[in-house]
This record gives C-alpha cells, structure tokens and sequence, in this order.
C-alpha cells in the first residue's frame, strides 16, 4: 500500500480520531489495536523490517508505534502547509519481534518473567538487568541488520558526511488499556554512522524491557501484544540553538483559541524531564488567523542549564547539563516571529488531526529552521468534563504569606505531609496523601506520584514530566520553585493551591478548602448580563469557562504591579536613577528592546490575554485608578509621587490622566491599549475612566486619549465612565454627553456620599451601599442611562455582597452587573429565582 492509497483509504485520520475516542488512552494518546500477530498468515507476503516516514501514517501504528506513525502522517500531509519535519526511517514492531525469536529470547524471557515476584524490587532489577543485556547483546538477524544499512545509506546519501541522527523507541502498547509505557524507553542522541545506529536500536530494544515495565507485564499478564518500533531521524541541531514543547490549548484551563509554547536554549529534554525552567509564550488563535501580531504573554525562565552534547560520543553519554550564561537567562531564547511560526504550525497540525495536541519541537542551531520532532493527541485536558463549573478556593484568606511560589499545575488545592525525596531509591519513604516534594521527577517516580496530595518540584515549567503526570493524576503540583527541597522540612503540614491562576502557593498548615460544582446548564436565563471583576490576566483562561458575560471590570492595576512593577516615569527617565534603582529596572527590562517597549508590551499582553479569553463577549478595562501611595510604591516611584493626606481623594483618576505631569506615561498607557485593539485586532476591548470628579475632566481626558490613538468611535471604541461621585449621578445627562455609558462604583459611591474612609476600620460598620441615599444616587444613574439608550452596568463590590442590592438592581433594569468570580454563580442562581417570582407575578396580574 502506498502512502497515497493509505491516507485515500478507509481509515483515514479522522477515523483513527474517531476510534481514538472510543479506545482507552494514556500518555502517548494514539488509538491502539490490542490484538496483535508476530508471525504473517500463510501465502501472505513477508513483513517489512524498515519503512521510510514517508510511507508511514497513522494507520500504521500497530507496524510502528505512535510516535513514528505520527510523524509520517505530518511528513506525507503537511510538508506542504509549511510543517517541517526531520526525514527518516522506522524499524518494525515484526522486526522487533523476529529479533528476539531468533535467538529463543520471547521463550527465555517469558521464563524469567513466569512467576516473577514484582514486589521484590532487587529481584526485579536483577530479572530486568539481565533481559536488557540478552537483548541489547543478541545478534540483529541478517535480513534486518541489511535492512537498516540500506535504509541508513539511502537517508544520508544526500547529507554531509558529518550529519548525527536521533535513535528514538515508538512502543506499540504505549496505550493498553491501564498500561502506560511512554515515556519509559531510550532516546539516544547525537548518533554518528551506521555501526552506532544499529548499537543504539539494540539499546532500544532492549529498554522495552526496563524495571517497571516488567512490573505492568506481571500484573497485567500481556506479553506477545508488547513490542517496539525504532526511529531513527535526522538530528535537529538544538543544542546549539533552542528547543521545546507546544500545546495547542492552556494546559491548565482547557481554553482552546490559544497555544502555549515553552522554549529553552539547549536540546529538549532539558524541558521534557523538567530540569530547566523554560521561557513560557501564549498565542492568541483568532489574531493568529488574522495575520496579526498574535504573542498574548511572555515569561522569561531562569534557564539555569541547558542540555549540550559532549566530546563523548559512546552511545548512551553523548549529553550534558551545563550552565547557561547569565545574559542569555535573562534573555528570550526564541523571537516572537519564531514563536508565531511554532503557533502556526502547531494549529495547522491541530486541525488535521481534528483535536488538540500535544508537540515536540527543535530549532537547529546549523540551518536556523524550527522543526517539528513528535506530535501526539493531548489526552488529559482536553478530556475534562463539560458543562460542568468546578471551582477550588480556600474558605479564607492565609493570614500568613506563602512559604513558596512557582508554577501552578491544575486547578485544584491539596493538603498534607511533606515527604522530601533526593532519589527514586527513596520511595519506600512516601505515604499515601503525602506532598512528594523533590527536584525533579522521571517516569521512575509515577508509581508514589499517583499516591501523594500534591507535588512541588525545585525545577520544571508547565510542560515538564511533573507537571504532564499531575495533570493526568488530578493533583496539584507546584513546579519550579527553585529552593523547595532545602526550605520544606520532612512532616510539616502544607497546603498546595494551584486555584488562583498561574502561581502556584505553598502555604503552612491545613487549610479548608471550598470545591464549588455547578451544571452550567442548570443556570437559568436572566435578563440582566452577569459579568466579571478581574484584574489578574493569569486567572483568564480559566475563569472564561465559569458563566458569563464578559468583563465589566478589569484593573489595569493589577498588571501595573505583578508584570510590570516599575513606575512608568521611573522607565522613561531611566538613567535618572539611582544605580541601585537602574540596575533592578535593567534587570527586568531585559528580555525587551527598551524600557517603553518593556512597559507598553507588558501591559498589552495582561490586556490582550484578558481580551482572548472572554472574545467576542466585552471586556471593559479601566485605566490604571492608582493613587499616589500605591504609584510611590512601584520601583523608582517615589521621586515621582506627591505624598498626601489622604490620597483616597487625591491626585487619582482622571485628574491624573491630564496632568500635564503625567502626560508621557499616560500616552505609554494608551498606546498598550490601541495596540491591542487596533494591531491585535481585539475590539471586544472597551476602556473606562475611572474617578472623574467634573465634566472638565473627562472631556480632557477623552481629548488626551484621543491624541494617543483612542478615539471614541474609531474602531468600535466605546468609552464607558466610572460613576462613582455622587457629581456623575446628579449632573449625569452632562457627562453622558462625552462617554457610552456608566459603570457605577459602588464602593466610592457610598464612600463619597456617607463621607466614611473605607479604608478605616473605625468607621467601617457604616459602610453600607444599600443606604437609602446611596441607592438614590444609583437609582438617577440607571434612570439617566435608560433616558440615552446608554450602557449601564455597576462594578463595586455591593452586588457580590448583598443578594438584595442585586436583587434591587435587576429590577431596576440595570444592564449588567460584574461581580467577583466566586459569587457569580450563587448570585445567578438567585437573581433567577427573583426573576422568575416577578415574572409569575407579572403573567398573574
């Protein structure tokens, strides 16, 4: 059968997906036929031993494994859409088999292994030592051994002489029903000429063989059903450049429009294995499709080490960890145009494969060309429950700060004992419930991985072996927290949250744990939109699945102070500063051309990742409401700000904005938000004004926004304003006239009129938003928006507080309320029994 006549046949891509979702699947993902034959029927022709990628697809996974199979399918279906892939050759699962018939090794093997106590673990590593060696030590058969050099001389006959190869295990029962082999066999790489080819194929099949895969053989009972298929590729020279892996969705929250690239300089075990903490990149799906800039965030990795060849070249020593230099850690180690040709690539092989993936990649330091290494289905996410909304939080905020931060691995919380492990040879240690806290882990630590609460690592990103195995587990990990295994003491009692976007917290002692789970379909209609507060752009994937719709509120302030931190005029007076401010400003701008280029980049990805996870609902962002306290607080801030009684009336807002003092960093703020809008193509996003005081004033500001690019209408730019002095609501028609709405503040508004600092715990008890002036002064601005057809919403914390003001508010028709996310759901459910009641009542009358 030719490649044309397999792909033009009856099974083709779409029904090995189809059957891939009625078959058991594990790490390696890919539909598995369990019946499997070693010797062909009789009059049948013999078997091939070799087969090129480019005759191989997905239909020959039982011949060939997953991964080999997968990367013929991309070589004969996608070289042509732009998806480049290494050439080479793939030996036989029939191969593999024959190699060991030959010599009677399938008959003594099964001897060794009949009655194998897998419990005994130096028994078992003694009966594995000895199966590797017999196999890695027996003689290729002639046919074979003929088969590969010729396969081997036809590859490298348009190659350099000095051209190295990959040797790669494919393992055909990677996905039997509760067995999981991936991951398990060897990889040798940087391999030169034939001879050591075929030494590293003994190698690998001879890994098939390795301790806890004799233990699955054991307890399952399936031995003729388990074979290997070898790859052998084209090396793709990333030791000498970058390399890393690829999803075609969040792999913590399931979101689908975007991809999410790590990268690391070095080849890509050092990110697969978790020993190096990489540079992680998101990709907006839409704007990619659109040919727009499309790069959503950015984060820099430490990148302490990077994997390296050595001088070594025996098969099985031929890499090394080295120390990465101190400018390139603080550098990017791919371009944000390599970054959108990886997205593009990787959503070309998501849509012929029809779901989404899971990808190996390898810039070649040589060519400089990126390509593709494997491709397999992502199994785990993309497999979660839907129309379901499963929260984890902690019933109450820690009193005490957290004993670690790093990485967070799932959306759940865990809770229990640290057990720190220096070694795989110290899991006789581990007890069930257990927080496994060590460096770094391998497919060597799943069997007590499956057992702990929660897992936290010192190296690894999102991508790495710890992280994949927790997410399949449905644990908690917290990866790459660098100082884990010095500063977490054997038994302390932990808490491990990863519920709060992408910084996973350690935190002392047993904390309660809310788990929140709501049938969205359940939630009845409402006549009023139900949106979300949100200031945290790493908490949008996931907070995007909850019910919704859209934003009505998100701080700016929020991405001001965690992905920025620096104060803008400190950035653009940069070497006015002191040489202990400029050093820590140089530090953090580094990855970036310029400190305005670090500033306006950082603040459109927060915002353009908020505006990517909730497209096409709106997201309504309001300029950064700072007051000078907090803008004093930002690195090199404090020359800058005025010091003021009481800078909750202060110089805030919009009096801010068109201070000729604060014109430069205003425009910085304008331009992040244009270049969303305009160059990313997210129109979703709306801006609003907070803390207007006069009409004055907002008409400046509207001016100065659009000296900057802003203008009110251009583009669909509607600009809502913050009603939140008792002057918007009485003087409302007036300042309708300048913006497309009202947002009412509640907080400031009931501040403002019952004259209480809502800071002070003295006065605190008559904070209340359902005083009866206070409502009148909501009442007059919903009364004066529905006169205009103007957008009005409200955006304070009343509504999330008090099931009565919500009530109050839908049934003055007010157009959306934004609430936070942990009382969305319960005010939904609310406001739709009190809607209901009042429609019963409506029909009744």
């Amino acid at each position: 059968m030719t490649p044309a006549d397999r792909r033009s046949g009856t099974q083709s891509t779409q029904d090995c997906f189809l059957n891939h979702l009625l078959t058991p699947v594990t790490t390696e993902g890919f539909p598995m036929t369990l019946t499997t034959t070693s010797r062909p029927a009789p009059g049948t022709p013999e078997p091939r031993d070799v087969i090129p990628f480019t005759e191989v697809g997905l239909a020959d996974i039982a011949a060939v494994g997953g991964k080999n199979a997968s990367l013929g399918e991309l070589i004969g279906n996608l070289a042509a859409s732009g998806v480049r892939v290494p050439s080479g050759f793939a030996t036989t699962a029939d191969a593999f088999r024959r190699h060991l018939s030959a010599s009677d090794l399938d008959r003594w093997i099964a001897e060794q292994l009949d009655g194998l106590d897998v419990e005994d673990t130096r028994t078992l590593a003694a009966v594995g030592r000895a199966v590797r060696g017999r196999i890695a030590s027996a003689p290729l058969t002639p046919n074979f051994e003929r088969a590969v050099r010729s396969a081997f001389a036809d590859l490298t006959s348009a190659m350099p002489d000095d051209v190295s190869f990959a040797v790669r295990s494919s393992a055909t029962a990677e996905d039997l029903p509760d067995a999981s082999f991936a991951g398990q066999q060897e990889t040798f790489l940087n391999v030169t000429g034939i001879e050591a080819v075929l030494d590293a194929i003994r190698q690998v099949f001879a890994s098939l063989y390795n301790d806890r895969a004799i233990a699955y053989r054991v307890h399952h009972g399936f031995f003729d059903e388990v074979a290997i298929s070898v790859g052998v590729q084209r090396m793709v020279r990333s030791d000498l450049a970058a390399s890393g892996v690829m999803f075609t969705l969040d792999t913590e929250s399931g979101f689908d429009g975007a991809a999410f690239i790590t990268s690391a300089f070095g080849l890509g075990e050092g990110v697969v294995q978790g020993a190096v903490n990489p540079d992680e990149f998101t990709v907006a799906k839409t704007a990619l499709a659109a040919g727009r800039p499309a790069v959503l965030s950015r984060m820099v990795g430490s990148k302490a080490t990077r994997m390296v060849f050595t001088d070594d070249t025996t098969v099985g020593h031929t890499t090394a960890y080295v120390e990465t230099d101190p400018f390139d850690r603080r550098r990017f180690s791919i371009t944000d145009q390599e970054v959108t040709e990886l997205a593009q690539a990787a959503i070309t092989i998501e849509q012929h494969y029809g779901r989404p993936m899971d990808i190996e990649w390898g810039k070649d330091g040589i060519d400089g060309l990126l390509y593709i290494l494997q491709a397999r289905p992502e199994t785990v996410v993309s497999r979660a429950a839907l129309g379901v909304s499963e929260r984890y939080r902690l019933a109450t905020t820690p009193s005490a700060p957290p004993l670690l931060l790093g990485r967070a691995i799932g959306r759940r919380i865990g809770t229990g004992r640290v057990r720190v492990l220096a070694s795989v040879d110290d899991m006789h240690e581990f007890a069930e419930g257990d927080v496994l806290v060590t460096d770094m882990t391998d497919p060597d630590w799943e069997p007590i991985m499956k057992r702990a609460s929660a897992i936290v690592t010192d190296r690894g990103g999102r991508t790495c072996h710890a992280a994949i195995i927790a997410r399949e587990l449905g644990i908690p990990a917290v990866v790459g927290t660098e100082t884990a295994t010095a500063d977490l003491a054997n038994g302390r009692v932990v808490t491990v949250s990863c519920a709060d976007g992408e910084i996973g917290q350690v935190h002392d002692g047993a904390l309660e744990v809310v788990v929140e789970r709501v049938e969205i379909a359940d939630l009845p209609e409402l006549d009023v939109d139900l949106m979300l507060n949100l200031g945290r752009p790493e908490q949008a994937f996931a907070l995007a699945a909850t019910p919704n719709d859209g934003v009505g509120l998100a701080r700016m302030e929020f991405v001001l102070t965690q992905q920025i931190g620096v104060h803008p005029k400190a950035l653009l007076h940069l070497a006015d500063q002191a040489d202990d401010v400029r050093e820590q400003i140089e530090d953090r701008i580094a990855a970036y051309g310029s400190p305005r280029d670090y500033f306006v980049r950082r603040l459109a990805e927060g915002v353009s990742t908020l505006a990517a996870a909730f497209d096409p609902k709106p997201v309504i962002v309001r300029l950064t409401d700072f007051k000078s306290n907090e803008y004093a607080g930002l690195l090199g801030g404090a020359q800058y700000e005025p010091e003021e009684e009481n800078p909750m009336i202060g110089f805030r807002g919009a009096s801010r904005y068109r201070s000729d003092g604060f014109k430069e960093a205003f425009a910085l703020e304008c331009e992040a938000i244009r270049y969303v809008r305009d160059e990313m193509g997210f129109t979703n996003v709306k801006v609003m004004i907070p803390f207007v005081r006069t009409v004055e004033e907002v008409v400046g500001v509207v001016e100065r926004m659009a000296t900057n690019g802003l203008v009110r209408g251009r583009n669909g730019l509607q600009i809502i304003m913050m009603c939140e002095i008792p002057s918007n609501a009485l003087d409302a028609d007036a300042f309708l006239d300048h913006v497309d709405g009202f947002s009412i503040g509640s907080n400031d508004l009931t501040q403002l009129t019952l004259g209480i600092d809502r800071d002070s715990g003295l006065v605190a008890s008559a904070f209340d938003e359902r005083n009866p002036a206070v409502l009148r002064l909501i009442d007059f601005a919903i009364d004066a928006c529905h006169a205009r057809g103007a957008y009005v919403g409200i955006c304070g914390q009343g509504p999330s507080d008090h099931p009565d003001l919500a009530e109050h508010l839908l049934a003055r028709g007010i157009s959306s309320m934004s609430l936070n996310p942990d009382s969305v759901v319960d005010t939904w459910q609310r406001l739709g029994a009190a809607g209901g009641r009042q429609r019963r009542a409506s029909d009744a009358s």
